[in-house]
């Protein structure tokens, strides 16, 4: 992954071909056409890691000269475009394979004769040829996000290797890291939270990158600035640094700990601190870390201080290290869906976060986060996979249907479908058994972002 830095030696973040985005476009027979030949109304595809450039998604269609000028100043000299996706065919001999379509397009002599002996296609060719586009899209934006999350991953893993034995190369990293993630985050537009699968990282990289990206939406959310934004991704990717001077076992809080065993736990915040400190963190990440464990009424640890003395990047942070907590605990079968999570949060937890940064939390989540399992108000049953954190109360679902494959499934968006939405949540293992095996709930929720999009890339059906 290239954060603008020189990769290390040995090093294969940054390097072609070690990403998944970079395999999923080798796979692509779009051709190939020189930078200084792009024009706006091209669709084009970045062979770069998603970190390596500043524009919001790796495929795109070209919209203004401004990114012409940006696309020019990122020292490629080709990259991939898509015809069939694009607003206009290239002019004059550009590549071969666009010469030999436009010497094959047909006269109209040529055309006439044709159309009278091909038939059009009926109606249940149109409908499986649109199904099979939508499926295609929906794969290529998971396998989009997937890799994103990946150079992220990686990104956090290499900090945490450096902490120890290079603290300041480690906070270099986690701001690069966090300012790579804004880039992306602070744009125009809605943004949508997604369920990933199983397989985004390890547990401590999992919950890591899960706290951070819903505490920087949430920040978006609120309004904060930039220096804020960048306060709170480092304070939030580092809030557990301190886990790494405990033993193994008291990394994580069990409910069969003796005393003593609680307070070796709870050094993680002080220990953090002073990893903090050593790394030359600022003030504002060196906050949060010192005060995620806190609570708005006092009850807290390890200063007992309320929401009052509290940073608005420490409030965030403690609120969605909760959640993360519930639906990610060390313990499998005791973990909570999203849905349930928030509503404990909501029903028993209002003394212990700043009321009005829960409502907002909860509104940004919507009542059925990714990862909900639910029953929809047609009686079918459901996997929340993606809310769009502007619009939360009708999120996209992938949908039990008995008609269709399940590995042809299509995300349905229910803001699209004013007839159909949700009924209620309920525990995977509550669903009827051939809908449990066809919707996979996740034993653990990983989550990140993507651009909310409209139009013919919507994932809906």
């Amino acid at each position: 992954m290239d954060f603008g830095m020189v990769p290390k030696p040995g090093s294969s973040r940054g390097v072609p071909g070690h990403t998944g985005v970079e395999r999923m476009q080798d796979r692509t027979s779009d051709p190939l056409i020189d930078v200084s030949q792009l024009t706006v109304g091209m669709f084009i595809h970045l062979d770069l890691g998603w970190m390596s450039h500043p524009f919001p998604l790796s495929s795109f269609k070209i919209a203004s000269t401004d990114q012409l000028l940006i696309l020019r100043r990122l020292g490629l000299t080709q990259v991939r475009w898509s015809p069939a996706k694009s607003d206009l065919a290239l002019q004059g001999n550009t590549t071969d394979a666009a010469a030999a379509d436009v010497e094959a397009v047909p006269g109209p002599a040529e055309t006439a004769d044709e159309s009278a002996v091909v038939a059009q296609p009926t109606p249940e060719e149109l409908a499986r040829e649109a199904h099979r586009r939508a499926l295609a899209s929906q794969r290529e934006a998971l396998r989009l996000c997937e890799a994103q999350y990946g150079e992220a991953a990686d990104g956090f893993r290499g900090v945490m290797d450096n902490v120890v034995s290079d603290p300041h190369q480690a906070r270099a990293e986690a701001e690069n890291l966090t300012a790579a993630l804004l880039d992306k985050m602070l744009v125009e537009g809605d943004l949508n939270m997604r369920l990933l699968n199983e397989t985004a990282g390890d547990r401590s990289t999992a919950h890591a990158l899960n706290v951070c990206i819903i505490a920087l939406l949430l920040g978006r959310a609120f309004g904060l600035g930039r220096d804020e934004m960048m306060d709170l991704g480092v304070g939030s990717l580092l809030h557990d640094v301190g886990k790494l001077e405990i033993a193994a076992r008291l990394r994580h809080r069990d409910e069969s700990f003796t005393a003593a065993e609680t307070q070796a736990y709870q050094q993680h915040v002080v220990k953090g601190v002073a990893i903090a400190q050593a790394m030359g963190l600022a003030p504002g990440p060196l906050l949060i870390i010192a005060q995620h464990h806190e609570h708005a009424d006092g009850s807290g640890f390890p200063q007992r201080i309320n929401m009052d003395r509290m940073s608005t990047g420490a409030r965030i942070v403690a609120l969605v290290n909760r959640f993360d907590g519930l639906c990610n605990p060390l313990i499998s079968s005791k973990a909570m869906t999203p849905h349930e999570a928030l509503s404990l949060m909501f029903a028993q937890g209002r003394n212990r976060f700043d009321a009005t940064m829960l409502n907002a939390f909860i509104r940004m989540m919507g009542v059925y986060p990714p990862g909900s399992t639910v029953q929809l108000t047609d009686d079918r049953y459901a996997l929340v996979v993606s809310v769009n954190s502007a619009r939360p109360l009708k999120p996209r679902v992938m949908v039990h249907d008995v008609k269709v494959p399940k590995e042809e499934a299509l995300i349905l968006n229910l803001e699209e479908m004013p007839d159909l939405g949700i009924r209620r949540s309920l525990k995977p293992q509550f669903l009827p058994r051939h809908s449990l095996d066809y919707l996979s709930p996740r034993a653990r929720i990983a989550y990140f972002f993507d651009a909310a999009m409209t139009g013919p890339g919507e994932l809906a059906a």
